[in-house]
């Protein structure tokens, strides 16, 4: 699977995978549902309070038209609305921890999601969806026309739990950490670390691991100790302390 690298707060090279079809495909159902209940409701108000007192027997075919264009323009710009307020998602990609980013892993900007919706007219009103589909599929970064106009893709969030839980579960009440410089971390820091941890462990990139750790050195204070143990167990050990001090789960 494809991921996109993402340059984080602690300038940490961080891999995103790619989000499966799967996903984008419920993500764009639940934005559709959600939709759909706006305009359920939209109809029936409607109908109870205009359409009972024969207010639209009066209007021509151009006022109906402006009136129906108006009341439908929530549906219309959900997307953009969403995407620019939630900074690239919509309740749909919300749910299905995903996302709209730059491929270059950078955030995207307004005029990125302005550019993916309306190609939007394309990719999904014109073809059905269809023509989206294809161009999704058929792409390295899974990127609709809309995608490749602005340079972005949708990124999954979810996290695989690469690591044993024992980091966790397994820290004694006598446990002694060794680098109380961790608390410079924050819960989100620490997130990041083990996620790029694990993916470059599992894929036993250790260029990525002794990078990782000289990273950590440098923002927490920690002295190289190189001669004391390797940066696999470096970084292992700076999680434990983590959880030791914090309490929190990571």
């Amino acid at each position: 699977m494809n991921s996109i690298s993402i340059n984080t707060s602690q300038n940490v090279n961080l891999q995103f995978p790619m989000v499966s079809l799967g996903d984008r495909m419920l993500a764009f159902v639940i934005d559709s549902i959600i939709k759909a209940a706006y305009l359920i409701i939209l109809f029936f108000v409607i109908t109870k309070i205009f359409d009972a007192g024969g207010i639209f027997d009066s209007w021509d075919n151009w006022s109906l038209m402006a009136f129906v264009t108006i009341i439908t323009l929530p549906v219309s710009l959900y997307t953009l609305v969403f995407e620019s307020m939630m900074e690239g998602q919509t309740p749909g990609k919300k749910m299905m921890k995903c996302k709209v980013v730059k491929i270059d892993g950078y955030q995207a900007s307004f005029i990125d999601y302005l550019t993916r919706w309306v190609f939007r007219i394309i990719d999904v009103l014109i073809s059905s969806g269809v023509f989206g589909l294809i161009f999704i599929i058929t792409t390295k970064y899974g990127q609709r026309l809309g995608g490749l106009a602005s340079g972005t893709t949708v990124i999954s969030l979810k996290q695989k739990d690469y690591l044993s839980q024992t980091l966790i579960t397994e820290i004694e009440e006598d446990y002694q950490p060794s680098f109380p410089q961790v608390r410079a971390l924050s819960d989100a820091d620490m997130r990041i670390i083990i996620r790029n941890f694990q993916q470059a462990n599992s894929e036993r990139r250790y260029e990525v691991i002794h990078k990782l750790a000289d990273k950590i050195r440098e923002t927490t204070g920690i002295p190289d100790q190189r001669s004391e143990m390797n940066d696999k167990d470096f970084i292992i050990k700076v999680i434990e302390d983590f959880n030791h001090y914090t309490g929190q789960e990571v």
